[in-house]
């Protein structure tokens, strides 16, 4: 009995011991581990300091004007008027009709009495403000508001409907400003505040963080935005966006919404470009914006495999504008712009980004990919303000098919209601398989496969035999070109 004691305390030593040695090695090993982020604790950032300063600087713009409104029940508006679709614009032609029953009838274009509220902040102690030129539009009398309840009547100094930036002057001295100096490169993720005006409540502030440093929206416009979840509302529209260093880092401009309200997705001007449009209209009063003279767009991956390359990146070129600096240039429709002056073009917005760097008559060089191979082109930039483009047309013609692509095509006739002048071109008539799967549409014009012309129904059908697992078509449709990716399997 004594030796069974005796063993069952040794077995007991060997064992405290052993768990001893394990739970050393276990803390020495998890002290040699560096700290995840997931398990330090972080405050979150302090805006009180930078909520008291900025709200010094920020003013409510109102504005007063007229416009002129159609009065027929289809119309969308005129000469700046109220966008198709639009609530503000669906309620007046309502209001019209109603009055137009009651009373008589109405001339064909009423000028209509509107008021708009807006934001801005001070950047000079003599009282220059910069804010978003869709505030000022149309107004014939601007009307800025301080913190301190101050009111003063604003000159538009000039303002720019590409980037939809505006300046205006007030007569004041000694005001507060925002802080200029320029930013540190902008991080998704990182904590931003926006301070406005929203639907007419006074220094209103919201915060939230960067989605997106460089987002691209539908439309002609030469700017990147930055993409944040901060509150933006009607009102908001000229109001700083600001980091937690104090700095500007956008003016806050659009949002995107199916309500007309904040549903998460806003967008703001980066500083840098909003200076760059200020400097121009305090030296000239004018705003001059280059221009190259493409249309762009995404690659995607079938795109990329279509075209060879080793990834989806860069700003597929779907069409080149007659007379342009592109054209001068030798860029052709289905070049894929890698770069601009050295720096990388990975999204189709990029492009005009850093072409809008520039000004008219600067000399850039652009690194293109055209039928697997990398080329360097140089482009002198032409003005957008002298650029009036050509709207082109569709063609028609009789059917045969190209049946691997899914098409139904027909041969030109440049007398037909579509008539359009083409050298090139064969008329969609019906889709199936591939081209109904990718987008293809009845009444398209296919101009080109794979960046080759087309130019009749059996180079099309020779194209089709030889086309590996992917192809991309060059299409017209309602006067704008566009390439189309055939995934064939």
């Amino acid at each position: 009995m004594q030796v069974k004691q005796n063993h069952l305390i040794r077995s007991t030593i060997v064992l405290a011991a052993t768990l001893a040695s394990t739970l050393t090695c276990t803390l020495t090993y998890a002290q040699a581990l560096p700290s995840s982020p997931l398990t330090t604790a972080a405050a979150l950032p302090d805006m009180t300091s930078i909520a008291a300063q900025f709200s010094l600087v920020v003013v409510n713009i109102s504005v007063r004007g007229t416009r002129k409104v159609s009065t027929a029940a289809d119309a969308p508006g005129v000469d700046g008027g109220d966008a198709a679709g639009s609530q503000d614009g669906d309620a007046m032609r309502d209001f019209l009709r109603r009055f137009q029953q009651r009373f008589g009838g109405l001339p064909p274009q009423m000028q209509m009495p509107v008021r708009g509220e807006g934001s801005g902040f001070i950047v000079s102690t003599d009282g220059v403000i910069l804010t978003n030129a869709h505030v000022v539009s149309d107004a014939e009398e601007v009307v800025v508001k301080l913190t301190d309840r101050r009111e003063f009547r604003a000159k538009v100094l000039g303002s720019d409907k590409m980037t939809d930036i505006a300046v205006l002057k007030i007569e004041a001295t000694h005001l507060p400003v925002a802080s200029l100096s320029p930013p540190t490169p902008l991080r998704v993720g990182e904590w931003v505040m926006a301070i406005g005006s929203p639907f007419g409540f006074e220094s209103s502030v919201t915060a939230g963080v960067i989605s997106a440093t460089r987002r691209s929206l539908p439309g002609d416009g030469s700017v990147a935005f930055i993409q944040t979840d901060a509150a933006i509302n009607p009102g908001n529209s000229g109001g700083p966006l600001i980091n937690m260093r104090g700095e500007v880092v956008g003016i806050n401009s659009q949002i995107f919404s199916l309500s007309g309200g904040y549903q998460g997705l806003s967008f703001a001007i980066p500083i840098d470009v909003a200076l760059r449009i200020e400097q121009q209209i305090l030296s000239t009063g004018q705003v001059h914006h280059a221009r190259l003279g493409v249309s762009v767009q995404e690659v995607d991956q079938t795109l990329a495999e279509s075209f060879r390359l080793e990834r989806p990146a860069g700003a597929l070129v779907n069409e080149v504008e007659k007379d342009s600096a592109a054209e001068r240039a030798g860029l052709a429709t289905g070049d894929v712009v890698l770069a601009v002056n050295g720096r990388p073009i990975e999204l189709a917005g990029d492009l005009s980004a850093n072409v809008s760097l520039a000004q008219p008559g600067d000399q850039i060089e652009i690194a293109v990919w055209r039928q697997g191979a990398r080329q360097t082109l140089h482009a002198r930039l032409g003005d957008a303000v002298t650029h009036t483009p050509a709207t082109p047309t569709k063609v028609a013609a009789a059917p045969n098919p190209v049946l691997r692509f899914g098409l139904l095509l027909s041969s030109p006739k440049p007398e037909g209601p579509h008539g359009s002048g083409l050298a090139s071109g064969l008329l969609v008539e019906g889709v199936s398989g591939a081209a109904e799967h990718a987008g293809v549409q009845p009444g398209d014009m296919l101009l080109a496969i794979n960046a080759k012309p087309v130019t009749s129904i059996e180079q099309a059908g020779f194209e089709a035999t030889r086309s590996d697992k992917s192809v991309a078509l060059l299409v017209l449709r309602d006067g704008m070109k566009i390439y189309i990716a055939l995934r064939l399997g």
